[in-house]
């Protein structure tokens, strides 16, 4: 016997439902009714766990409603003349109590949905935006990788309606193939150029490698100099040829350097004696300062400047202090006269005679002016000639000194 069923005496199984009892099942004559209870009552159990289980997904929303709808028929359908002994009654209400709970489900599930696609359009439509971006510019280096990644993003994301993904998809398709049409142009018109940089570069390195046994160093340096200049302006080889390129034609350009570098050295240990005299001679030149004698050191210069020309070439290596050396007291020398000829220059020697002239004939002028003041008593007058008188005088000295300077 149970609250919800009964086993009579031919085995016959009952439920108990609100309008009284329905028979479920027949049990074998003579069998343990307890048996037979407990097995039905499972059975009961088994719909019930089928309802808490909706109940937990639908309260945990990981169920999305329609599929909720369907499980909750499914087991509706179940309880129909259910052969199962427990409170059917109430597992049909509380299916019944998870409809509004669908309904708030569907609810909040349109919110999330509208957020996501809201997001989603504000994300697709950046991705676009960066795309065209990209597309319109010639970041060629790095544009392609972030298009790659940009694609990645949008494959991530969930679809909008037809015709905003469609519309969105197709600008973003569009500056995709925009840049990859430029792309392969550009790198088209590089590798064009990188060949004919490699056929100007060859020519180079001919002309560089006939040169690097000349011994004609100035001239030949000059070329080498010239050729650098062209290989720089040729641009880039292609990669698997720019190295071998550059160092044939480096190696032609060492060649003639080095031997140029012997030549010199060689030449440098020649010239050391020359440098030995020419510092011999020099001794004799830094005697003349300071000058004191202008016209003496005048004539011994031309002397040592003569001796000096005749000593010939010194090592490179000393050709800076030695000929800076001379040059200072060839300076000294110039300047000196540079002083003379101004301390003796007629027009300024007139000038200053003629200042002298007018100051003594203005002072004679006062002379009178103030004895004539001072015999008439007129003091004031006689105060502001000696003060003229005075400052006169003061110039007329200034004048004097300097016209004693063309003497």
């Amino acid at each position: 016997m149970s609250d919800w069923g009964r086993v009579d005496a031919d085995g016959n199984v009952y439920v108990k439902e609100a309008d009284g009892e329905r028979l479920i099942g027949q049990w074998v004559t003579g069998g343990d009714a307890a048996e037979a209870l407990a097995f039905y009552t499972r059975r009961f159990e088994n719909l019930e766990t089928e309802v808490d289980l909706l109940e937990k997904r639908v309260a945990a929303g990981t169920v999305s409603p329609d599929d909720a709808t369907k499980a909750i028929a499914t087991v509706r359908e179940q309880l129909v003349d259910a052969q199962a002994v427990g409170d059917l009654a109430s597992l049909s209400t509380r299916l019944d109590a998870l409809e509004p709970k669908l309904a708030d489900l569907r609810a909040q599930r349109k919110v999330e949905r509208e957020q996501r696609t809201a997001e989603a359009t504000t994300a697709k439509t950046r991705i676009v935006e960066e795309a065209e971006r990209i597309g319109a510019g010639q970041d060629w280096r790095n544009g392609a990788d972030k298009l790659r990644a940009l694609l990645d993003e949008w494959k991530a994301l969930p679809r909008l309606s037809k015709s905003a993904d469609d519309e969105l998809w197709h600008r973003f398709s569009t500056a995709r193939t925009a840049y990859t049409k430029k792309r392969k142009v550009h790198f088209g018109e590089q590798s064009a150029k990188r060949d004919q940089a490699q056929k100007v570069k060859e020519k180079l390195i001919v002309e560089a490698e006939a040169l690097q046994g000349s011994t004609d160093w100035g001239a030949t340096s000059s070329a080498y100099r010239d050729l650098m200049q062209q290989w720089k302006a040729a641009g880039s080889a292609p990669r698997n040829a720019e190295d071998k390129l550059w160092k044939r034609f480096r190696a032609a350009q060492d060649v003639f350097f080095q031997a140029r570098e012997a030549a010199n050295a060689a030449q440098d240990q020649e010239f050391a004696q020359n440098a030995e005299v020419k510092r011999e001679i020099l001794v004799e030149a830094e005697a003349l300062l300071p000058i004191t004698d202008l016209e003496a050191a005048r004539k011994a210069w031309h002397d040592i400047a003569d001796r000096w020309e005749a000593a010939g070439k010194v090592p490179r290596d000393q050709i800076k202090e030695l000929e800076g050396r001379m040059r200072t007291v060839e300076k000294a020398i110039r300047d000196a006269g540079d002083q003379q000829w101004k301390r003796t220059d007629p027009e300024k020697s007139a000038r200053a005679d003629d200042m002298i002239t007018k100051l003594e004939d203005a002072i004679s002028a006062i002379e009178a002016d103030l004895a004539k003041a001072e015999a008439a008593g007129d003091e004031k007058k006689a105060k502001s000639l000696r003060e003229n008188l005075e400052s006169r005088q003061g110039f007329l000295d200034i004048a004097r000194r300097t016209a004693s300077d063309f003497g």
